[in-house]
């Protein structure tokens, strides 16, 4: 059954690297817009040949008491739909459907990892702010962040998380970039390396896993091969 559409008119459009932005969009005649943290959206629109074209995007904010959600996402060569949301200039809408998605937080809650690798922040961005927002949602929990990318340009929402980081003793922040320019003083190598530290020899954890399928494999591997069961890891790919 085909889904409704749904307009969103943007608000905001930044952007974060020569290649990716961030977008802010206001659902229209809708006074809120409920979703879970890590859920993602469905934007559907017509190429110049009137052919609809599809593609989903995570959901890169929590939910709050309005209508508005963010996206992060990258240009692709060739690729219409990504292009299309990128050269989108504040006041024109867009039609999606949504919020559709399982890749949210489990409801009885343990310590956790989050990986992620370029634009696989984005669920992250929306389920750690959700986390934190309240301290019964994090209280007495330990949380880390890994992510990974190849150069420093490239690390998306830095000040955020450093300042969740600070006001949350038990939110850790660790970035690791595997091409770090020489005077680079933070983690290098791939973020497989640095969670393998942080969990040690833990089977009590959870892990949440954002990215391309390389890095995900990896991880979900390694995991595995500490004594995790498939249950613990939790993930989503973007290819």
């Amino acid at each position: 059954m085909e889904q409704p559409l749904i307009k969103a008119r943007l608000t905001q459009s930044e952007i974060l690297s020569d290649r990716t932005k961030h977008l802010e969009f206001e659902v229209q005649g809708e006074p809120q817009f409920n979703f879970i943290p890590g859920q993602f959206i469905s934007v559907r629109e017509p190429r110049s040949d009137g052919k609809l074209i599809t593609r989903a995007y995570s959901l890169a904010s929590p939910p709050r008491c309005d209508n508005r959600f963010h996206l992060c996402l990258n240009r692709v060569d060739e690729g219409f739909m990504s292009n299309y949301l990128c050269d989108l200039e504040p006041g024109h809408e867009v039609h999606f459907h949504g919020p559709h998605g399982h890749f949210v937080l489990k409801s009885e809650r343990k310590d956790a990892v989050f990986i992620a690798t370029g634009t696989g922040i984005a669920p992250f961005r929306g389920m750690i702010q959700w986390l934190l927002a309240e301290e019964s949602r994090h209280q007495g929990k330990q949380y880390w962040l890994v992510y990974g990318t190849r150069h420093e340009k490239d690390i998306y929402y830095r000040d955020e998380f450093e300042q969740l980081a600070h006001e949350h003793p038990n939110f850790h922040y660790v970035i690791t970039l595997s091409r770090p320019p020489d005077d680079w003083q933070g983690a290098k190598g791939y973020v497989q390396e640095h969670v393998r530290e942080i969990v040690g020899e833990r089977k009590d954890m959870e892990a949440y896993i954002c990215g391309l399928n390389t890095m995900v494999s990896a991880n979900r591997q390694q995991l595995k091969e500490l004594g995790w069961d498939r249950h613990q890891i939790i993930y989503e790919r973007y290819d």
